[in-house]
């Protein structure tokens, strides 16, 4: 990195902690505080009722109080980043950023708190007195030995988990990435031989949890500045001295001959080619020194071409970061009402990261992560840390393990339960796509991706099928699939895992042409204009398989313009015994207090009040997939007949077509938005209302209206959008948006997958 860089990047990281407000963090109130009636419950009287309750049962502090999501970060600043002895205050930015980090990966909230204190006595006693204020303690950057005595206290008088994260975080992930090394190179760590630089607190945490995983003591040589520590040297305190050496007979370079393993936890530099030649087949060199490693990977691999390489850096691949651990292993901890983070529950989190590398990476991580190919083997080691699965699969393993080893409050009665809660908090659409999904599973529905080449269609396929909802068809030309599938190291099979309908060469292309034709040719195609369709338009040949019965549903629109795609399914697939035909398109926006329905977002720009009634009704059915009673409000700038405008007599109308038909579900109409949303305000206005409570599907007056509040509510509240839903085509045709996501197809997916006997 050049001077002109450093200088810009500091200016920016200075920025970024000054404005728009110093620091990183702030708290908010969790509970409704807008009423005198609101205050006395959160503070006096009605606070007393919990004070006394705890009082009597101190455990009740976990139930009506946030301690059980509440760790606190605790550093002297005496052992900073590769910043050294800075000083408590100095610490601060580093505390505050770990505590957005136990925020942002796992929802937990945590509070920096930074003392004034070198004695390690004096600083566990400081941190054994914040045991009512916290259901956990993270310990930070404080220097070794100090923060052996810190932890080995706090542990002993404290019945809440300590964990010093710069220890065991660093050890948990060191050996998640040595369970995947070493199965890469082909060695076990019974019979693995270690050589490790670095005998501070880190080191000794890594070559404890090492020695847990099966790694035998007289196969480590241990290094720290005075040379290998052996039995001959009278400078060791105990943790080194528990890996001594019985003499003082090798140097490090050695020791480093026919070594399967480099550990390096020190200086820059300290390592060379020439050092590593000699080391045993597939050398796995673990050179974590930060900013700068004791070996580059490339000087590694220049002298070892098979070596395996990892660093703390972010810009080489397998990157040793803490964050893979800490957040995850305290959120189960938390959730069983851990007493402490024993070693079952390192080994656990160590193995649940370790298993996660080997799977397909996520499409979310991969979005991140563009450009990099995250796929399991020597440059893949460990997942990255925007992996969302992370949160479910570490977490729930700690848990179980917690649960199983006797140190839980609460033990877990049904691990997969919380780890599905888990999953949920992370995918939020998970819990709203549960009952579509158990519809999908038990149907038999092919659906047809007509933008087969798509890597975001690759993904939703394979997740279509480990969902176990159908064997999918993809559209596309077969070569150009193989490639993007093996770009991302994705483990579908082209014809085993899916179908193909390869444009170019399909058996299907006469029999398709030909029957587009016959749809068409009073409409102005001809012969050849249908032929040219059918080998150009993967959305008029999706239409043309569904039509014809070779798919049950198609899914398109991952590029180009929603009517677009429309014209042609709607060109091929409206009418019929069914009657079929574009009613509307409902987009369920999932936000943090509930999901809402927003209709018609695509379809008719202005619709009749014939067709607002159509829409409200298949709206309705909609929503009733979900698990979820529809309330539906009619919008319009009127409130009950408060203005003569177009769009109010379009409402009014719609609300008598309703009334007609007799409908089963609640709706009301015409109101302002903030009517539907909220009750209260809507029996002051009209008393007489016949929708309870507040409404969850807003039927807009025209397509500009609904597309808007669509958008707004996405970008200003992060909603996520699922569909839209494609209303009226007998659940044959979704069209997508081009901004859709892998999962986003998945759970369009599911909703086509489902039998039209649940969808009625």
């Amino acid at each position: 990195m050049d001077k002109t860089t450093e200088d810009a990047l500091r200016e920016a990281a200075l920025r970024y902690h000054e404005t728009p407000e110093p620091g990183k963090l702030a708290i908010r109130v969790t509970k409704p505080m807008a009423t005198q009636r609101d205050l006395s419950l959160a503070y006096s009287p009605g606070v007393a009722e919990a004070c006394l309750r705890i009082r009597d049962e101190p455990d009740d502090a976990y139930r009506y109080t946030g301690k059980g999501n509440r760790v606190a970060v605790i550093s002297n600043g005496t052992a900073v980043l590769g910043l050294g002895n800075i000083g408590a205050a100095a610490s601060k930015p580093v505390m505050e950023g770990k505590v957005a980090l136990f925020k942002k990966f796992a929802n937990i909230d945590g509070f920096d708190i930074e003392v004034n204190e070198s004695d390690p006595v004096k600083l566990a006693e400081i941190v054994i007195a914040l045991e009512p204020t916290f259901g956990a303690v993270n310990l930070e950057d404080i220097k070794a030995p100090e923060c052996f005595v810190v932890e080995r206290l706090c542990k002993e008088r404290m019945g809440i988990p300590v964990f010093h994260d710069d220890q065991h975080g660093t050890a948990i992930v060191v050996a998640a990435a040595a369970i995947n090394a070493l199965q890469i190179a082909g060695k076990t760590f019974g019979d693995a031989k270690i050589v490790s630089t670095g005998g501070g607190a880190a080191g000794i945490a890594c070559l404890n949890l090492l020695c847990d995983l099966g790694v035998k003591r007289e196969n480590i040589w241990l290094y720290d500045i005075g040379g290998l520590c052996h039995l001959g040297r009278d400078d060791l305190d105990d943790t080194k001295r528990s890996y001594a050496r019985p003499t003082d007979d090798k140097t490090l370079a050695e020791a480093l001959a026919g070594a399967d393993m480099f550990l390096g936890l020190s200086a820059p530099g300290l390592l060379t080619g020439e050092m590593i030649a000699p080391m045993a087949k597939n050398p796995i060199i673990f050179a974590l020194a930060n900013p700068r490693p004791e070996i580059f990977p490339d000087e590694a691999r220049d002298a070892r071409a098979d070596a395996i390489v990892a660093t703390g850096r972010s810009d080489y691949p397998n990157q040793v970061n803490n964050v893979l651990c800490f957040p995850f292993i305290f959120r189960g901890a938390l959730d069983v009402g851990a007493t402490q983070i024993n070693e079952e529950m390192k080994i656990a989190c160590a193995h649940a990261i370790a298993d996660l590398a080997r799977q397909t990476s996520s499409a979310e991580a991969a979005a991140v992560y563009r450009g990099e190919r995250m796929v399991f083997g020597r440059d893949y080691l460990i997942p990255k840390p925007f992996d969302p699965r992370l949160l479910g699969q570490i977490a729930a393993a700690v848990a179980k393990a917690a649960t199983e080893t006797g140190v839980a409050r609460r033990p877990l009665p049904d691990p997969e339960a919380y780890r599905a809660k888990l999953d949920g908090s992370v995918f939020r659409s998970t819990m709203l796509m549960k009952p579509v999904f158990e519809a999908a599973r038990s149907s038999s529905r092919r659906l047809v991706f007509a933008e087969g080449e798509d890597e975001r269609v690759l993904r939703a396929a394979q997740s279509v099928v480990q969902e176990g909802v159908d064997r999918p068809i993809l559209i596309g030309r077969p070569d150009v699939m193989a490639a993007r599938i093996e770009r991302e190291g994705l483990a579908i099979r082209p014809g085993k895992d899916f179908e193909i309908c390869d444009p170019n060469n399909d058996p299907r292309y006469r029999d398709y042409w030909q029957t587009y034709h016959a749809l068409m040719e009073r409409r102005g195609v001809t012969p050849e204009l249908a032929r040219t369709i059918i080998r150009t338009n993967t959305t008029a040949i999706a239409a043309v398989m569904v039509h014809r019965g070779d798919a049950d549903s198609l899914i398109c629109g991952t590029f180009g313009q929603y009517l677009w795609h429309l014209r042609y399914v709607a060109q091929v697939l409206s009418g019929g015994p069914e009657k079929l035909r574009p009613v509307g398109a409902l987009s369920p926006v999932i936000l943090e207090q509930g999901v809402i329905f927003i209709a018609d977002s695509q379809v008719n720009h202005e619709p009749t009040a014939e067709q607002v009634a159509e829409t409200a009704i298949g709206a309705a059915r909609h929503i009733k997939r979900f698990g979820i009673v529809p309330k539906v409000a009619l919008l319009s700038h009127s409130v009950f007949g408060s203005l003569d405008t177009d769009s109010a007599r379009k409402m009014r109308r719609a609300l008598e077509i309703l009334d007609e038909r007799e409908v089963d579900f609640e709706y009301e109409g015409e109101m302002h938005a903030d009517h539907a949303l909220d009750a209260d305000l809507r029996a002051r206005i009209f008393p007489n209302s016949r929708l309870t409570g507040q409404a969850n599907c807003l039927i807009f007056a025209n397509v500009d209206a609904a597309s808007g509040s669509r958008n707004i509510l996405k970008q200003l509240t992060g909603g996520l959008e699922v569909g839209p839903i494609l209303m009226g085509m007998g659940n044959k045709a979704h069209i997508v948006s081009p901004s859709v996501t892998p999962r986003g197809l998945l759970n369009i997916a599911a909703l086509a997958g489902t039998p039209v006997q649940h969808y009625a």
